[in-house]
């Protein structure tokens, strides 16, 4: 037992406390100096730089915790002007990058525990220097006893219980955040979210998980999913694939590599549920490649949502029903579904103008995602002095729609990195229950 894990916990604690802290003296010191005639800009641009960095030298104590948080913030940069997002998507890159490799004693030594101690029999060839980091594990490219090329993910020594921990750490800030939002239910919203991170802790479920989809989309000319090759509860065996990650798109794509990417990456996240019965959980660029012959390739399946009966069918109604400008039907159904509480009495006219500019994607034929448009609805629904944001902020959300919220913001971010142009509408209208209007129902 390392005796300095309580200390450095507390240590950690103390540091995640001090940020929020942090923070607002930095902005008080910020508004004293433009009282004092400093440029607002120069001031800005020194706050955001500062801040930025004591993100990093915090959330860079929480290992796995600091990964996955570092990973949900870095698809939502792309709503915020270059200027503000420059300094944080740089200290999450790093952030990002910053977990060091195991060694390859310790690799060895969780290859024996999960494979057998004769685990070098089930390889023609193993690679001992990683080929990716994962949130809470790192990825080693190899070669099966058959010849198949497969991709090793290995679980970090102590990753569950240090993740667990951290979750709770960061959950202090989410709590923090709820005096400002009255009308979300935090205390079981925290509560489906750890236990939503244990199955990610969980390398055979995710296996389980994994084999689902790549059954489901078998022979599919669009959608590749990695098989498994075998699984333990601390390492998973994956066919090897090749392609050009999202986030290469994002950087370097080209508009028609962007166009099919964007196309694809809501196909398979409108698809799963109806195919899988599973929702892919992790939109995250780096999880998603584009192969050589067009078709979209997925990994990552530690978080997912379980859907057996499909996309909620209310998810399909509301936005029909918005669309459609039935603004008293989808007050009605939001508070049935738990998204308004009983306590909030909420005009159904200024709710109505809340939703409809978030659904303008699937409104129309062709829809083209950037972070211009992006930008616009965080302002819109994000400035605290907007009739928006005050609406906003008492609306709640039900744990149920916890992974499916996390899907949704997370690929709009991605989208908008993307840049990409598709019929987003159709795509709804395939694959989403209640979207399509029934027969004799007018709309918009």
């Amino acid at each position: 037992m390392d005796d300095n894990i309580p200390r450095r916990a507390v240590t950690r604690s103390a540091k995640m406390a001090a940020l929020p802290l942090g923070m607002a003296g930095r902005a008080t010191l910020g508004l004293g100096k433009r009282i004092g005639g400093r440029p607002a800009e120069v001031v800005a641009a020194e706050l955001q730089a500062r801040t930025a960095e004591q993100l990093f030298q915090v959330l860079g104590q929480l290992k796995g915790g600091a990964m996955k948080f570092g990973q949900a913030l870095s698809v939502f940069e792309a709503a915020l002007p270059e200027d503000i997002a420059a300094p944080y998507r740089a200290a999450l890159t790093r952030l990002q990058e910053a977990a060091p490799p195991l060694p390859a004693a310790t690799v060895h030594a969780v290859l024996a525990a999960e494979l057998g101690a004769d685990w070098r029999g089930l390889f023609r060839e193993f690679d001992d220097t990683p080929a990716a980091a994962a949130s809470i594990g790192q990825v080693h490219k190899a070669v099966w006893s058959d010849g198949r090329e497969v991709a090793v993910k290995i679980q970090y020594p102590g990753a569950g219980p240090a993740l667990l921990s951290d979750l709770k750490q960061l959950s202090r800030l989410a709590r923090m955040f709820s005096a400002f939002t009255p009308g979300l239910d935090v205390k079981p919203l925290l509560a489906e979210l750890e236990k939503r991170v244990s199955e990610e802790l969980d390398y055979r479920l995710e296996a389980e998980s994994q084999a689902t989809f790549a059954a489901a989309y078998a022979g599919d000319d669009e959608i590749l999913v990695p098989g498994v090759v075998a699984s333990g509860d601390r390492i998973l065996v994956t066919e090897w694939m090749e392609g050009v990650p999202l986030s290469r798109i994002v950087s370097d794509g080209t508009p028609a590599e962007r166009d099919r990417a964007s196309l694809l990456l809501a196909r398979f996240l409108f698809s799963g549920p109806v195919l899988a019965g599973l929702l892919h959980a992790d939109p995250h660029p780096g999880n998603f490649r584009l192969l050589p012959d067009g078709r979209l390739g997925v990994i990552d399946f530690g978080a997912v949502d379980r859907l057996p009966d499909g996309s909620p069918e209310p998810i399909g109604r509301l936005a029909r029903l918005a669309l459609q400008g039935d603004a008293e039907a989808v007050l009605r159904e939001l508070r049935h579904e738990g998204f308004v509480l009983d306590k909030f009495d909420l005009d159904p006219k200024e709710l109505l103008d809340y939703l409809v500019p978030l659904l303008e994607p699937v409104a129309v034929d062709r829809f083209r995602f950037s972070r211009a448009w992006l930008r616009t609805q965080a302002v819109r629904i994000g400035d605290p002095r907007s009739p928006a944001a005050a609406l906003g902020r008492q609306l709640n959300l039900p744990p149920s729609y916890l992974l499916i919220h996390r899907v949704t913001m997370g690929t709009i971010g991605v989208l908008c990195q993307l840049g990409g142009e598709a019929d987003f509408r159709s795509e709804m209208e395939r694959w989403q229950p209640g979207f399509a209007a029934p027969r004799g129902t007018p709309t918009a």
